[in-house]
């Protein structure tokens, strides 16, 4: 058993910025962090305040997380960003909302000493004695403070506030990860104080001192245990008023907190071997419940619950059997051809996933080296005459202004180069295309013809509408790229017809080849420090590689079609983790702590060029390495620079880590390993929340039985399977009631102040 978070989060827009610019505009993106740390970055959108980014994306995190915060920024060229304003939102406040939370919420202002993270470590005694007890209070250590200082870290010390006395420990210079090993005393008097208030701050020598948070503990609590130690989570400083918030805009989100308890796969098998059957039997089976379940589910889920049951039956190795279920069940309920899969079916809905997660390799490797390069030209492209922006062009001294027939000629031939190196990469990519999505375009390929068979030449229909006359008098500033969609079009369907054009041998021997190799998860240039501790590291030691991960190894190459390569055996990794910003002068570089062939402990020092791009890799490595023997619990986040640790100044090398690993904070993408017993429960927890519509189900086909009006087949009966689904439900259930430790200890609150 296994308790498993995840967030939904969609970062739709924001309205009424604050203009940063002197030009009176701003140029905003958002930054997501979760705890403090920073796990996404949206893309920048220039010149506006009221920006749309409609950005999706899902992370996986311990159910240990306590806040997510959004921080939307100004970019600038020349100087650090600003900080325009943040969102808050607690675990509690998500855990109250079971679909979420949806809407505007103001943006609230970023006060230094309200930004507080990390935890602390203190042990706390009660003492008796003559006249009265003695509480001593132990602090040893702190991990993950906030950076305050222009060199990426602080100079934390501790203050403890007891009765009205207060005492402070020393400085530790250049650190986020310090150990005082302190100890302070105070006598315990009736009538005192009952809090015991421990406060983190920064040292500064010019300007006023940075709070980093604080710890409040029950005094009372601590006599009653005599002795209480652990780490505790700084907190901000309630005892300040709220700033005013309204001016600074507002954000619109989407974010939803999903907990799961993943029993053992065990549990699970009944539901498996019951779904797996029925679509081994196909549309020949009474049950019907793949017809029953697309039947009650509502359209709002219905992408999630399709996504769920093709990774499941792709991980049976039955997708190909599923789609094709799917497909007759499409089928048997379509009139005219040209209606074929434009309904929200489950059918259109699996074959979106589908081809995600089997074909979106294939087509990252056939357009992305196209579209990267479109983005590197960055040449202005517009068709639309009252859009079109009149530049200066020439050398220094010979400007001339483009005339809007030169910007708008430059634009369309732009553009039809670009669709035709797109178009003739697609069609040149047939053999590469994967086995499994061939030979199931094959089986629907097959199941239309069968079905209307006077409509083969319709199976690619006009794209977009763009060749229609009606098209044409909408938006005749399109017309420039008629001749060239006209030509897609052609290419198209030739493109189809061989990708369907497969046989079974060639199919076996296709998937064959593809057993043989391991498959490839990420790949990437990266920048590489490796070190065995000889020496200091500076940023400048990092050179570029071509990097490959698969499920063996992560293995670089100066180019990447270099046959010599060096590589790092997945097995043998134990950790992968950030840096400390101080330790390189980037906040985007990495760590791989593995073991080499001699079993000796090393490190490869990995720089990204962005935080997204960071915790891609990271997830990544993570996830492909999740199961491996002795990964570590703690880690150091800077370097054993000169005689010591940058981030805790301890001098053995081998000492324990000084901060915890985060090995279960993943991003979710199209290429994650499948999650078998994840799917198989989630698939449960939908069929659970319509339990009452599979009940009804079950007696409407029960009472049709009866009178007769539903045709008995072959095996059980219709309502058999239905029972049987029900059944295994109630097993599970009770599974999950009996695995439950008890009521939650708290009530969840809500610290969320929506818009009106």
């Amino acid at each position: 058993m296994a308790k498993r978070s995840s967030l939904s989060i969609r970062i739709v827009e924001g309205k009424n910025l604050p203009a940063k610019d002197i030009t009176g505009s701003s140029d905003p993106y958002c930054i997501v962090k979760v705890d403090g740390e920073p796990i996404l970055r949206t893309a920048t959108v220039w010149k506006t305040l009221c920006p749309f980014w409609g950005e999706e994306y899902q992370v996986h995190l311990p159910p240990t997380f306590h806040a997510v915060a959004f921080y939307v920024m100004d970019e600038d060229a020349l100087s650090r960003d600003d900080v325009i304003g943040k969102v808050c939102l607690t675990r509690d406040t998500l855990a109250s909302l079971p679909k979420g939370f949806t809407g505007w919420a103001h943006l609230t202002e970023v006060d230094r000493d309200e930004e507080v993270q990390g935890e602390i470590h203190l042990r706390l005694e009660v003492l008796p004695g003559t006249p009265g007890c003695r509480l001593r209070c132990f602090v040893l250590e702190a991990r993950d403070l906030a950076p305050k200082d222009r060199n990426g870290a602080s100079d934390p010390f501790v203050r403890v506030r007891y009765n009205g006395r207060t005492q402070e420990t020393s400085v530790v210079k250049k650190s986020c990860y310090p150990r005082w090993n302190e100890t302070f005393e105070f006598e315990l008097e009736e009538g005192a104080t009952d809090v015991l208030c421990v406060e983190a701050w920064d040292w500064d020598l010019v300007s006023r001192n940075d709070f980093l948070g604080k710890v409040v503990v029950s005094v009372q609590r601590v006599r009653a245990a005599q002795q209480e130690e652990g780490w505790f989570r700084l907190q901000p400083d309630q005892s300040k008023s709220q700033r005013a918030e309204g001016n600074l805009g507002s954000l619109q989100l989407e974010v939803r907190l999903r907990d799961e308890t993943v029993l053992s796969s065990g549990c699970y098998q009944p539901l498996v071997q019951l779904l797996c059957q029925e679509v081994k039997l196909g549309t020949q089976g009474p049950g019907q419940l793949i017809a029953v379940i697309e039947e009650t589910t509502s359209t709002e889920c219905r992408q999630e619950v399709a996504t769920n049951l093709l990774k499941l039956f792709l991980g049976q190795g039955l997708a190909k059997e599923f789609l094709d279920l799917l497909f007759q069940l499409e089928l048997g309920r379509t009139n005219e051809a040209n209606t074929l899969f434009r309904s929200n079916s489950l059918a259109s809905k699996s074959m979106e996933s589908f081809l995600k997660v089997a074909g979106m390799r294939y087509l990252h490797g056939v357009l992305g080296p196209i579209i990267d390069r479109v983005f590197e030209e960055k040449k202005y492209v517009e068709l639309d005459p009252s859009k079109v922006e009149v530049k200066d062009v020439g050398c220094s001294g010979l400007h001339r202004q483009q005339s809007e027939a030169e910007v708008l000629e430059q634009s369309a031939q732009t553009l039809r180069a670009h669709l035709g190196a797109l178009m003739s990469a697609l069609c040149r990519s047939v053999r590469a295309c994967p086995a499994v999505v061939r030979a199931t375009f094959r089986q629907l390929f097959k199941r239309v013809r069968e079905r209307f068979p006077d409509a083969q030449h319709e199976a690619v229909q006009n794209v977009a509408n763009m060749d229609t006359p009606v098209s044409r008098a909408k938006e005749a500033w399109m017309e420039p790229l008629q001749p060239t969609v006209r030509q897609g079009v052609a290419q198209l369907k030739d493109f189809i017809t061989k990708l369907v054009d497969i046989g079974e041998k060639e199919e076996l021997d296709l998937q064959r080849s593809l057993s043989l190799q391991a498959p490839l998860v990420k790949e990437g240039p990266l920048f590489i420090h490796r070190t065995k501790g000889k020496g200091p590291l500076a940023s400048s030691s990092f050179k570029k590689f071509h990097f490959s991960l698969t499920t063996d190894a992560l293995s670089f190459a100066k180019t990447p079609s270099s046959k010599k390569s060096a590589l790092i055996k997945l097995a043998n990794i134990r950790a992968a983790e950030k840096v400390e910003e101080k330790s390189f002068g980037s906040s985007h570089v990495m760590q791989v702590i593995y073991t080499d062939d001699m079993g000796r402990p090393q490190t490869a020092y990995l720089q990204c060029k962005c935080v997204n791009e960071l915790n891609q890799w990271l997830s990544a490595l993570r996830k492909v390495s999740i199961n491996n023997a002795g990964l570590l619990a703690s880690y150091h986040p800077g370097v054993f620079r000169g005689d010591r640790w940058s981030c805790c100044h301890q001098k053995d090398r081998t000492d324990q880590g000084c901060d915890k690993t985060r090995s279960r904070v993943t991003l979710q993408e199209w290429n994650d390993p499948l999650d078998h017993d994840l799917e198989a429960q989630l698939i449960y927890r939908h069929l659970l929340s319509m339990e009452a519509t599979l009940r009804e189900k079950h007696r409407e086909l029960s009472r049709g039985t009866e009178v007769g009006t539903v045709p008995a087949g072959p095996g059980e009966a219709p309502e058999d399977a239905l029972a049987a689904l029900l059944g295994v439900l109630q097993d599970l259930q009770a599974s999950h009631r009996s695995s439950l430790p008890g009521p939650p200890s708290s009530e969840p609150h809500c610290t969320l102040e929506l818009q009106t």
